[in-house]
């Protein structure tokens, strides 16, 4: 534990780093360089909002995740979301609405929140959601999406608003991305991609890391392919192990010390892209970021929970602001019992001790 850490600076630090590097990686087009260029001055103002609301004992994070939907049409290897029952094939019910997330989308910008990240399920399938984050130019959405909703108008919502960026999953090779994704997901990526370059608009790519990829997925193959593409930044997630079957798949401490590694490397050599590592990232930050320490989850329901991993709630923003739920009883146990700055064997803590904080929600 760093006795003298400032999450506050570090977390404002990584912000601007995040945005000065995409404005780097934007110059040759400038369109999309002049949206940066103002996103970065919204970034600034945000994280002096933040910063103000830190000196006077409050603690707002720069990041949410929000999941937006609990469908999607594809049934991938090992998906965690399906595992915790977050994504299901059955029509969703009692989902925040339109509306409810235009409410969520106001607050997090009062607040001076930066970027809220749009996963499901299937994000593209609740386009009016992300039409209305289309309406909030000073916050980044990244979208995680698989890709396979991709169609003209979304193109056309992308070049009128550049602050929504699709992230589309992706694993490697054609061979890994359709072994876990389904057949044809990899082509249609790739097809998605090329239609994205051709029109001036930035994408990035999501890299589910397992022990079968990560060296492939760091590779100069894969990374030229992405970038002679566009793309413009790689989200290494480490996959987390939701059966027993699948543990095999979970990264070592030997392959998380060779993504590091390689992630220091790639952020030296290769600026075209911006990196980013989940949980990596969290070993310089004095422990894990979650339950708004650097950002919380939205579940499609309006649970806010520590994060995807853990998904557990004791509050809902459709009856609490956005202000009430980061600061929850669960949040608040989480943060100020040093629950998330244990040691521990690596991968994700809050995954690790999800007995633990069931009982805290049960207490």
């Amino acid at each position: 534990m760093n006795e003298g850490f400032d999450l506050q600076n570090y977390l404002t630090a990584g912000v601007e780093r995040i945005v000065s590097e995409a404005v780097k990686a934007t110059l040759k087009n400038p369109k999309e360089s002049v949206f940066m260029l103002r996103f970065a001055a919204a970034s600034s103002a945000a994280s002096k909002k933040r910063r103000k609301a830190e000196d006077n004992g409050e603690h707002i994070p720069p990041f949410i995740i929000a999941s937006i939907t609990s469908s999607c049409n594809l049934h991938c290897a090992g998906c965690y979301s399906r595992c915790n029952h977050a994504t299901v094939d059955a029509e969703p019910v009692k989902q925040l609405t339109d509306e409810e997330w235009q409410k969520v989308f106001d607050e997090a910008e009062e607040l001076g929140i930066s970027f809220i990240l749009l996963a499901g399920g299937e994000p593209m399938l609740r386009r009016g959601v992300i039409e209305a984050a289309g309406r909030k130019p000073n916050i980044l959405f990244p979208i995680f999406t698989n890709g396979t909703y991709l169609d003209e108008r979304y193109l056309e919502l992308f070049s009128n608003c550049r602050n929504l960026v699709p992230i589309m999953s992706i694993e490697g090779n054609r061979q890994r991305t359709d072994e876990r994704r389904g057949k044809g997901i990899y082509d249609k990526l790739i097809s998605n991609m090329d239609e994205i370059k051709k029109r001036g608009l930035i994408f990035g790519a999501s890299v589910t890391v397992t022990t079968k990829n990560y060296k492939e997925v760091t590779s100069r193959e894969f990374l030229d392919s992405l970038s002679e593409r566009g793309c413009k930044a790689v989200i290494y997630v480490e996959y987390v192990p939701v059966s027993e079957e699948s543990k095999d798949l979970a990264p070592t401490d030997t392959e998380r010390e060779f993504m590091q590694a390689e992630i220091k490397r790639l952020r030296e050599t290769r600026p075209e892209m911006v990196y980013v590592s989940f949980p990596g990232d969290e070993k310089s930050s004095g422990g894990c970021v979650a339950a708004g320490r650097g950002f919380f989850h939205i579940n499609s329901h309006g649970g806010a929970e520590p994060c995807p991993f853990s998904p557990f709630s004791d509050i809902n923003v459709r009856d609490s602001s956005l202000r009430e739920a980061m600061d929850s009883p669960l949040f608040r146990t989480l943060r100020d019992e040093g629950y998330l700055l244990e040691d521990h064997d690596g991968g994700c803590i809050l995954y690790e001790k999800r007995e633990l904080i069931q009982q805290l929600i049960n207490a």
